[in-house]
């Protein structure tokens, strides 16, 4: 495993970040904690989850089979690199959600127990909070770094100014700022290069894709269409939107000799400043498939032609003002 730098810190992850929300609604206590072994095994140290994900509101279901998980010892929380977010609701009081520096405190103190661990390495805002200023989010931060809570704070779902503000904001400050925003980016969608792409690479964030399957349309849909397998019906509405894209797409990776899933995720790890895609095993063959993506490289020819079967949208401004 060949370990990248998140962002412009000196914190090594893998190219591959395990993403945990499948973990409790779709996969078992028992098989999570065999993919997260397995991931270990294969050098995968990046895991990410956040205190919403199982979707019962307050429970953190996700985060307690992570706790479960490191509760059984042999080092499995020294060698992880622990990702997880606030933001989301988890509570139905008008200070349980959000980013209010009230919320910031509880909702890590409610991870930190739930995962049975004294420190997050990584703790991302899961959307902006337009109605709390910088210099209140940024006070919450600093005082559980000062705390030994958190190391790093990070950023999902962000607009290429909402980084800009924030990481000039804790300049200001003396702060570190925001070392890594997670957005969903995939060869299907990729407005995230037109401003949230350049501000990362300006301000020395990582990116973690999320979703570069695109919720499974780039997995080989149609082979699996004619296989009997039955598509979501989320996967089957993008398809109806994509499916000549799709056909080329599944033709070409053919013509590579890989499969559609690895050509997805592997296509993500040529992207400028993208550190880890994050790939949401239900199964252990799913995890294991997942690492051929780190052996995969493309010619400049091919490059060209996965623009053309999926073309982006350029950067800002020349991509709309000229």
């Amino acid at each position: 495993m060949d370990y990248v730098k998140l962002g412009r810190t000196g914190l090594r992850v893998s190219p591959l970040c395990l993403g945990t929300m499948n973990f409790g609604p779709h996969t078992t206590d028992e098989d999570s904690f065999a993919i997260m072994d397995k991931s270990l095994e294969l050098g995968i140290n990046f895991f990410d989850t956040a205190n919403v994900y199982g979707w019962k509101k307050g429970e953190g279901v996700t985060e307690k089979i992570v706790g479960r998980w490191f509760a059984q010892g042999g080092g499995r929380r020294e060698k992880v690199v622990l990702a997880t977010k606030v933001y989301g609701g988890m509570g139905d009081w008008p200070n349980e959600s959000r980013l209010s520096a009230l919320h910031i405190k509880h909702a890590v103190e409610g991870s930190l127990r739930r995962m049975q661990t004294d420190y997050i390495d990584l703790y991302q805002m899961h959307h902006v909070d337009r109605d709390t200023p910088w210099e209140e989010i940024w006070q919450a931060m600093e005082r559980l770094v000062q705390e030994g809570k958190i190391l790093y704070v990070g950023s999902s779902n962000f607009a290429g100014w909402h980084i800009a503000t924030a990481n000039q904001v804790a300049s200001q400050r003396h702060f570190l700022g925001l070392v890594c925003e997670q957005s969903l980016y995939n060869l299907a969608v990729r407005d995230v290069e037109m401003e949230v792409l350049p501000a990362c690479e300006y301000y020395g964030l990582g990116v973690i894709p999320w979703s570069p399957l695109h919720g499974g349309m780039l997995g080989g849909v149609l082979r699996k269409i004619e296989e009997g397998r039955r598509a979501s019906e989320g996967t089957q509405e993008r398809l109806e939107k994509y499916r000549p894209q799709v056909e080329q797409y599944e033709a070409f990776c053919d013509e590579m000799g890989e499969t559609p899933a690895d050509v997805a995720l592997a296509w993500l790890l040529t992207r400028p400043a993208v550190t880890a895609p994050i790939i949401g095993p239900r199964t252990m063959d799913q995890l294991t498939g997942s690492m051929r993506a780190l052996e995969i490289e493309f010619s400049d020819d091919a490059l060209a032609r996965l623009d053309e079967i999926w073309p982006g949208p350029g950067p800002a401004p020349e991509s709309y003002a000229w």
